[in-house]
């Protein structure tokens, strides 16, 4: 019997009381190969020939391992130095700045720096002023982008260019006239010196943010709004329930760069709001730093920066996904 006889009768089988039934061959199980790094192959300067090299491989993988550390080092090192300084005595800072507590921890530098100095008030006129600086320029942005992209009126391109030219003006032109604006500000009759709304109010005036909103509705499927006018919705309607459920990725964007940049904001509250017990952290721990422990002012910092981390960390994933995009357009 020829081997080609014996793998067919290997591969006939016979049902009870019936013709025999030739079974198809099982594919082969194709060999498990490993995960390729995204710096393999391509127009790198390593070529895939040469990471099938063990030593060339093993060198180039120790060398991102090393750049990751010093990556994570550079970028966490400076939070994690200043939250041990938090909770470290101050003679133990000037002494040995670096030593893993020497003389134990320190636990009352952040009772003191929320008590005593008072940074618990600072702290929550900050997150006053960065929740109204959101909430404008998310609205002035979202608004805005809506209106220059979606509804498209006449006037649009123009209005988008004059847009696009208030970014070549510089910040500091525009001070001394907006201060003038604040002081005597047109249909208010009254001063907004020592007023939140002084440093809401020009925060939404936020050119970049309403271009870079423009710019993300322009890359939105323009046949999910017109199958939405089609069923009748209005252009409020069409705002609310089409156009931000999908715009989720960049409405975290500019969330975050608003709060960020209204929590590390410190010339212009400082211009309007002249009230130390309405100042914002960034104000007042620069006109305590002189009067308070290294320590406790060490531990005011430490919680000053407690939101920015924490408001970042919660909208990275904005950042890396398209969720928002998500089933906008079926097949």
């Amino acid at each position: 019997m020829t081997t080609q006889q014996t793998r067919q009768q290997a591969l006939t089988a016979r049902a009870p009381g019936g013709p025999a039934r030739l079974e198809p061959p099982r594919a082969a199980r194709p060999p498990r190969r490993r995960k390729a790094s995204q710096f393999e192959g391509g127009r790198g300067f390593v070529s895939s020939q040469d990471w099938r090299n063990p030593r060339i491989a093993g060198v180039m993988k120790t060398l991102h391992m090393i750049l990751l550390v010093l990556l994570l080092v550079v970028g966490i090192g400076p939070i994690l130095l200043l939250a041990k300084y938090a909770i470290t005595p101050t003679q133990d800072i000037i002494r040995t700045p670096l030593a893993v507590f020497p003389n134990g921890v320190r636990w009352e530098n952040i009772s003191e720096a929320w008590n005593d100095v008072q940074i618990s008030r600072y702290f929550l006129n900050t997150i006053w002023l960065a929740a109204g600086s959101w909430f404008v320029q998310l609205l002035v942005a979202t608004t805005g982008g809506y209106v220059l992209s979606v509804l498209r009126p006449a006037w649009s391109k123009a209005v988008n260019g004059l847009v696009i030219a208030t970014l070549f003006v510089p910040s500091v032109v525009l001070l001394v006239p907006l201060y003038l604006t604040i002081l005597n500000p047109p249909l208010v009759g009254t001063s907004l010196i020592n007023n939140f709304f002084a440093v809401w109010l020009p925060a939404g005036a936020s050119a970049f943010n309403v271009v870079l909103v423009t710019r993300f509705f322009d890359s939105l499927p323009r046949e999910v709004f017109e199958a939405a006018r089609v069923d009748g919705a209005s252009a409020f309607r069409l705002f609310w329930s089409v156009v931000l459920p999908m715009s989720k990725p960049i409405l975290g964007v500019v969330s975050v760069f608003a709060t960020i940049a209204s929590w590390k904001d410190f010339l212009w509250p400082m211009l309007v709001l002249k009230d130390p017990a309405k100042q914002p952290l960034s104000v007042r721990l620069p006109a305590i730093a002189s009067q308070t422990d290294l320590g406790v002012f060490l531990a005011s910092l430490a919680i000053s920066t407690l939101i920015p981390v924490v408001f970042f960390l919660v909208f990275q994933r904005l950042f890396l996904s398209g969720a928002g995009l998500g089933g906008a357009v079926k097949g």
